[in-house]
């Protein structure tokens, strides 16, 4: 609920308004875009050894506050709590990992040539903006955050709507750990204001996590102004099952990988392939853990499945389920709605031309697909204009390594879920997005790669 110059966030699960908060006008954004500058002149300056002792103490006060913040998060979003006080470990390990790693990372690099010496250094580039959706309210802000801020870049974000409290209490944990003022900032502006950040000649480059539309949007303002941007955007992850598969724990994992954070993650396992010598086994398998799922209050440590972030969103869930079934696809578990509740769903006799198949479907919404054999399964995993992680369940290992090879996706998990780790670069290609996020890659994103030659 807004109207033009106020923003007021829910709790999606009671419906009780939260929060209201007054958007910044033109000349406060034009006023801290300046504040960002003037910050980043001085800590461009500062040591590896300055950077990273801030971020052990912001990994401290994350642990130290993780009760409170995931409250925070579920209370404006609607993760289940037991999900939520993860979230916030995680991002406590990035901090660490990146206030050991940074140093390393960005190390100048030798290189041969025609002259007495060349090396390659990484300069920070100035203030960075970041767009940042509601789906995984810190984990995503800190991906961007931490490795950004460690090579001497100074950051601004812009919250979702609905998740303006966890973007406040960030900028406010950013403080609290000793952070210079403005080297974070948390903007308080509509998805309309975005333009004015882009085009501000402070602003170096950016990155989002979110839909296509608002990815592509991004992209052309930032184009037009020959600006970088990283993009993460949505996904329709496969998940194939092979016939010397382990399919009671392809299935259990499964599940997992389907209904985590209520089945409204990128990396989640949206499309389930199955070949058709073990299909039966699997589904029965597969329904047999779902149905031990507890839907309910997210606030309850024994919540599994909570509310979607939005009962807006819990009816475009409902309706893309409706128009699949309507192509002749099958529910054989959950289906219904009460708002913004969706329950776990399991749809079978999936098929290209559904939005089952088709499109990225944000819920914990399973579509089930029959393959003929491998070489069809594989087929039926690249055919999507998404290609974000993809996940292959096979005990032959050199075989799933040749797949690996083969399918159109940023990320492959053999006999595992899809998850982002700070260790390994994270991204997709096609639809979903470009750039990549973590380990060396991602602190490489926002930076000068600068190439220094002596004669």
């Amino acid at each position: 609920m807004s109207d033009q110059n106020t923003v007021q966030t829910l709790n999606p699960a009671t419906g009780k308004i939260l929060q209201s908060y007054t958007l910044l006008s033109q000349s406060e954004i034009t006023d801290k875009i300046q504040n960002a500058e003037n910050a980043f002149q001085d800590w461009k300056k500062t040591s590896f050894t300055e950077r990273s002792k801030l971020f052990v103490k912001l990994s401290f006060l994350l642990k130290e506050k993780k009760q409170e913040l995931a409250i925070l998060m579920t209370r404006e979003m609607g993760k289940p709590i037991t999900q939520a006080k993860s979230e916030i470990e995680k991002c406590a390990w990035l901090c660490d990992f990146y206030a050991e790693k940074a140093e390393a990372f960005l190390k100048p690099i030798a290189k041969k040539s025609d002259g007495s010496e060349a090396y390659i250094r990484y300069d920070p580039l100035g203030v960075i903006l970041a767009v940042m959706p509601w789906n995984f309210p810190f984990w995503q802000v800190f991906r961007f955050a931490v490795p950004s801020l460690m090579a001497g870049n100074t950051g601004i974000l812009k919250h979702s709507s609905n998740s303006f409290g966890c973007g406040e209490a960030i900028e406010s944990l950013f403080l609290e750990a000793g952070f210079p003022k403005n080297i974070f900032q948390n903007f308080l502006i509509s998805g309309k204001q975005v333009k004015q950040v882009v085009e501000n000649n402070f602003v170096k480059a950016a990155t989002l996590t979110g839909s296509e539309a608002a990815g592509a949007s991004v992209a052309q303002i930032a184009g037009k102004n020959i600006k970088k941007t990283v993009l993460e955007l949505g996904g329709n992850d496969p998940f194939m099952v092979l016939e010397d598969a382990d399919i009671k724990l392809a299935a259990k994992t499964a599940v997992k990988a389907r209904t985590q954070n209520s089945g409204q993650s990128c990396i989640a396992a949206k499309r389930f392939i199955i070949v058709k010598e073990i299909y039966d086994e699997f589904v029965e398998a597969f329904k047999n853990e779902m149905t031990t799922l507890k839907m309910g209050d997210p606030t309850d440590e024994k919540t599994d499945i909570g509310c979607q972030a939005r009962e807006d969103l819990a009816k475009e869930l409902e309706e893309q389920v409706k128009k699949s079934v309507e192509k002749g696809a099958k529910i054989i578990w959950g289906g219904k709605r009460k708002g913004a509740f969706y329950e776990p769903t399991i749809l079978v006799n999936v098929k290209a031309g559904m939005p089952a198949f088709d499109d990225e479907i944000f819920g914990p919404v399973a579509s089930i697909i029959k393959a003929e054999n491998e070489n069809q399964a594989i087929e039926l995993a690249n055919d999507s204009l998404f290609g974000l992680g993809s996940s292959i369940w096979t005990k032959n290992i050199e075989k799933s390594k040749k797949i690996a090879s083969q399918i159109e996706s940023g990320s492959v998990f053999i006999n595992g879920m899809v998850k982002s780790d700070p260790r390994l670069p994270f991204g997709g290609i096609k639809k979903s997005g470009y750039g990549r996020e973590l380990s060396s890659n991602g602190i490489h994103e926002f930076v000068n790669i600068k190439t220094v030659w002596i004669g």
